[in-house]
């Protein structure tokens, strides 16, 4: 589907002049430049080794397609039982090739902010996890571009080489963004620019012949199609990833860095709803319904996660009440990454979900559990009991604070009691400890998170302090058998925001502006050879009437006239006076160079569109084309709710004006700017 920003942006640019397209053209420039693909970083060197996994990967499952077919077709058993060893050799290389790029996915530390350690155990952040990005072939679009624009749009092709040189340098760079906003800014601008791509050389009936690659995030397994729809698909999962590695290069030990993990992880989690909304039948496991709809909930964990972390630093006070909210928001926390962890293991998922993620979604799960009995303790233990004033506001805040209230002594009596806040205290340190030991246990199952330093002395340290605390509340004369604490309610006080992409933040321009208004000059439309017509002004003037703007349209033609006379019909567009190209021009200046000839007449160019049988039945011809090549954009009704939903009134004004049609035409086809500056020449 096409995000109703591209609708606005498509609307706008085709009234734009000359100049604001060569100055969006000049400040563009600045953006399309990815990473230097030689520079010797950490995450760039991740993104190599992944780039020649991938690469491995696919010459295996080349050499394992041709090996099956040999398998099937031959019927000598001796051939059979070398192509049969062929093939294990060839899936042992695959698999160990898998464990490799899952070893990869793994490699979250690479993605962490310098600072991941601070010199403060209990202020060290747990590692987040981001998603690398999906890697793609290079394209060469230069010879089918040219050959389209010839056989199209009858135009020169070799005088467009500048604009697809400049779409392929834009496509190279996007390849290896920078991991910040200028990377999202340029996978932005080219996911933008395939708005019009798609317009102009992808007919509703036939296929451009080019092909796009691109490989599996998490299996390396290589994808391709010739609908640009997987093109759109593959940036926009791209621009989600970046968003992930961007949250988690966030110095979280502060709160500015907090905000802004927050903000990345948020945009990552609509990047993925929205390609999980808007497209379907994704050729690719990475970019199906349940692996999106697992990286969403991630992505709403983590940032669960960073509120917890941020309400830790905004809550410093040491008083009854911040206790009890820290521990409902860690078990709130608690509970997202519980979800996650059942998503995860779901039978269509957990096969190529990394191991290592799975199981550090578990041990989030149970360590926030842990937390969030332990700062219960703490606000029982620590905190002075309630006096007479307080007591109101503490009875209110403790009746939501479990999910079943704990036996024992009346509430009053328990809030104001130190020996039952103590014993309640106590019971919740035993299930912190407890929880705390399974987080271990599941810790070590892994053994690419055993080599996680960081991970493994972030849980150390919660355990040692749980278990200090329980020694320090722990009298040799308690006889009683500690009771088991009831869960706590999760609670937070900042809900996750999925925000979807904004993709009016960066304007683009139609690369291909030249080739005329994409109101009529598409891949969808067809017209007829151009006619070169020469008038002579009569005493009624032409005898046509016009209507307008880029381009402007022959509305009606006078029975008798000299319009009528040359050939002119009712419907046709004027692309040129007297050799001046006049596609984009407005009304006002074609009359104006109607206006300025002599006794020796005008030339003007004029193409007739032929007649379509109507929209509808080339949306569905559209739509059966792209089923058939296997990614599906949205129907039509839901661009047109999100369109009719934006907050733009530009937005709104440009879909009236692509509804309009010309009410003395015989054709319907649309055309902007229309005007009641009809009249006579």
């Amino acid at each position: 589907m096409m995000p109703p920003e591209e609708e606005s942006l498509a609307g706008s640019r085709e009234g734009d002049s000359g100049f604001v397209f060569l100055q969006a053209l000049k400040s563009s420039s600045t953006r399309k430049q990815g990473c230097d693909p030689f520079a010797q970083t950490q995450r760039s060197k991740l993104q190599h080794r992944r780039a020649r996994i991938n690469q491995q990967i696919n010459k295996e499952m080349r050499m394992r397609a041709g090996a099956e077919n040999l398998f099937r077709a031959t019927s000598n058993h001796k051939v059979k039982e070398t192509v049969a060893l062929e093939l294990s050799y060839v899936n042992s290389n695959l698999q160990l090739l898998k464990e490799e790029l899952e070893e990869l996915n793994s490699s979250v530390d690479v993605y962490q902010n310098d600072r991941w350690l601070s010199s403060s155990s209990e202020s060290i952040s747990v590692p987040m996890i981001p998603l690398g990005l999906k890697e793609t072939k290079e394209l060469d679009l230069l010879v089918p571009l040219k050959d389209f624009i010839s056989d199209h749009y009858r135009e020169e092709g070799i005088l467009f080489e500048k604009e697809i040189k400049e779409f392929m340098e834009l496509r190279q760079a996007m390849r290896t963004p920078s991991r910040n906003e200028a990377g999202i800014e340029l996978l932005m601008e080219y996911y933008n620019q395939l708005y019009f791509f798609d317009s102009r050389f992808f007919p509703p009936t036939k296929s451009l012949g080019v092909f796009f690659h691109w490989y599996d995030s998490l299996t390396g397994v290589p994808s391709h199609q010739r609908a640009l729809a997987f093109e759109k698909g593959s940036v926009l999962f791209n621009i989600g990833a970046l968003h992930t590695q961007i949250g988690a290069r966030q110095d979280r030990a502060a709160l500015p860095g907090l905000n802004q993990a927050i903000d990345a992880f948020q945009k990552a989690a609509g990047a993925f709803n929205y390609l999980k909304e808007n497209f379907s039948n994704a050729p690719s496991l990475d970019m199906s319904t349940a692996s999106l709809n697992m990286l969403v909930r991630l992505m709403v964990a983590q940032v669960q996660e960073c509120v917890f972390e941020k309400m830790s630093f905004l809550r410093a006070q040491h008083d009854f009440l911040t206790r009890l909210q820290l521990a409902q928001e860690a078990a709130r926390v608690e509970d997202v990454y519980s979800l996650v962890h059942q998503t995860m293991t779901q039978a269509h998922v957990k096969d190529y979900v990394p191991f290592s993620w799975t199981t550090m979604v578990h041990v989030k799960s149970e360590h926030f559990k842990a937390l969030s009995h332990y700062f219960a303790a703490i606000a029982l233990c620590d905190c002075p009991a309630a006096s007479d004033a307080e007591l109101p506001e503490h009875e209110k805040a403790f009746i939501q604070f479990h999910v079943t209230m704990p036996e024992g002594p009346s509430l009053r009596v328990l809030l104001q009691d130190p020996e039952e806040r103590r014993k309640l205290g106590k019971a919740h340190l035993k299930k912190a400890i407890m929880k705390h030991e399974e987080a271990m246990r599941i810790h070590g199952l892994c053994k690419i998170l055993r080599k996680m330093d960081i991970l493994q002395e972030v849980l150390s340290f919660a355990h040692k302090r749980s278990l200090s605390k329980y020694s320090e509340i722990d009298h040799e004369e308690d006889f009683f058998e500690t009771g088991d604490a009831p869960d706590i309610h999760p609670k937070t006080h900042q809900k996750p925001e999925i925000k979807s992409p904004n993709f009016s933040q960066v304007k683009v321009t139609d690369l291909f502006h030249r080739l005329g208004p994409l109101s009529v000059f598409s891949a969808k439309n067809k017209w007829y050879p151009a006619r070169r017509v020469h008038l002579m002004r009569g005493e009624n003037g032409f005898g046509f009437t016009l209507r307008g703007d880029s381009p402007v349209l022959i509305a009606g033609v006078i029975p008798g006239g000299c319009a009528a006379e040359a050939g002119l019909k009712e419907g046709d567009y004027i692309i040129s006076v007297n050799g001046k190209d006049c596609k984009w021009s407005k009304h006002a200046e074609v009359v104006q160079l109607l206006k300025s000839t002599g006794e020796e007449g005008v030339e003007i160019t004029v193409i007739t569109l032929q007649a379509l049988e109507g929209q509808k039945t080339v949306d569905k011809k559209a739509a059966v084309m792209s089923a058939g090549s296997g990614l599906l954009k949205s129907n039509k009704e839901n661009s047109r709710k999100s369109l009719m939903n934006s907050k733009s009134a530009s937005t709104l004004l440009v879909w009236s004006k692509k509804s309009k049609r010309s009410k003395k035409s015989t054709y319907g086809f649309p055309f902007t700017a229309v005007g009641d500056n009809e009249a006579m020449y």
